[in-house]
């Protein structure tokens, strides 16, 4: 999402009542139903108009489709509020899946394609979603294979798609494909093209995953599905830098993500360990549990310094090669953060650790999914190391 308001006009005040806002919401909407909707699988689509009501899906969007501008030092309490406070990364990812999917629409699609594409997402009305990855490939983008081939005023897409998040209920779905010759390799034969949800020839099949159990994530099919060409995003071949970009608000957010969850993890550790006893005492009150909830405080404390960093930085526009390599690093930083928390706090719960009722039972489950969706952390060191020119 591209930076839409100056980081000096973000006052206290307003991140407070935007924290507040968010954390009541995830507090009573999203919180006591996690367990029943992890269950089912999914998350009721009336969630999305609630949150819309709010305001909370058009943050960072323009005015005239229904959003409210806002730099990145404003989201960046969304993202950690919701996080710590409604405990589940599968609301998260499809709750706010647009995302990823509406940023190349905003920059780079026509306006009456804005028009028509923006402002029903933006009200909780319609879903968009992003498929980049695919089953031969994830990281590798360059070497994606669905194509798109161009014939009078329509593009027609054949290809698969797989772990993409809103998958099984989305409208609007950005995605990545090869135009031009049938025979075009590398990076610049892609192209961005947006095909509606209820495009004959597109065909979902739900995919079962380790945690994030009410996200719904798909594979998806493309069979001679026709597209009409003015959902091209962009223009032919310029798709893999549109990508690249995109990545980037990604990574800054799942990272944000990731130390909301960690805080969420040590909410419910620390809350165990002062009401639990053990030989005689509180568990708080041993020092080994101390330190551990000591431990998980130093990684808070360091990931929530360094997202506040990128983030100003952002808002600055300094946005170069350096700050692609702080928000490579901060997410690798953040999500092991994330990890350590979940490990640390099931330990202290100990068997009630191990059990679907826990928060943190739910986040340990979690954690290796937010460590490589969005980029891996072997493809984030590399990415790191040549921004850098290591």
């Amino acid at each position: 999402m591209t930076a839409t308001s100056d980081a000096s006009s973000v006052s206290d005040e307003d991140r407070t009542a935007l924290t507040d806002t968010v954390t009541r919401f995830a507090r009573t909407e999203i919180a006591p139903h996690v367990g029943a909707w992890d269950a089912a699988g999914e998350f009721p689509r009336s969630l999305y108009r609630r949150a819309a009501d709010l305001g909370l899906l058009g943050l960072g969007y323009p005015e005239q489709y229904g959003g409210t501008p806002a730099s990145y030092a404003l989201r960046l309490p969304l993202w950690r509020a919701l996080s710590r406070h409604g405990a589940s990364g599968g609301v998260l990812a499809s709750l706010l899946s647009h995302n990823i999917g509406l940023p190349p629409v905003l920059a780079h699609g026509s306006d009456a394609v804005r028009a028509e594409v923006i402002p029903p997402v933006l009200a909780g009305e319609q879903i968009a979603a992003l498929a980049i990855t695919e089953p031969g490939g994830g990281s590798d983008v360059a070497q994606l294979k669905t194509t798109a081939r161009r014939e009078g005023d329509e593009y027609i897409v054949s290809g698969e798609k797989v772990f993409i998040t809103s998958g099984m209920r989305a409208d609007w779905i950005t995605v990545a494909v090869r135009t031009g010759d049938a025979g075009s390799k590398g990076s610049g034969g892609i192209s961005m093209l947006l095909i509606p949800g209820h495009s004959a020839g597109l065909s979902r099949s739900k995919l079962d995953k380790m945690g994030w159990l009410c996200s719904d994530t798909a594979h998806l099919r493309f069979d001679n599905v026709r597209v009409p060409a003015r959902y091209l995003l962009g223009e032919e071949g310029a798709g893999f830098r549109i990508i690249m970009t995109n990545f980037n608000g990604e990574r800054f957010g799942l990272a944000v993500s990731a130390l909301g969850f960690a805080e969420a993890c040590y909410d419910e550790a620390l809350a165990w360990a002062r009401q639990r006893k053990t030989f005689g005492a509180a568990l708080v009150e041993h020092q080994v549990i101390r330190h551990k909830l000591v431990d998980m405080q130093m990684r808070i404390q360091s990931t929530a310094a360094w997202c506040e960093s990128v983030a100003a930085q952002a808002d600055a526009g300094r946005t170069g090669p350096e700050w692609v390599a702080q928000v490579c690093l901060l997410k690798n930083h953040a999500t092991q953060t994330m990890q350590f928390c979940a490990d640390q706090a099931v330990q202290i719960l100990g068997g009630m650790g191990f059990m679907r009722s826990t928060v943190s039972e739910r986040i340990y489950r979690e954690v290796k999914v937010m460590m490589i969706g969005g980029g891996a952390e072997e493809i984030m060191k590399d990415l790191a190391a040549k921004q850098l020119g290591i």
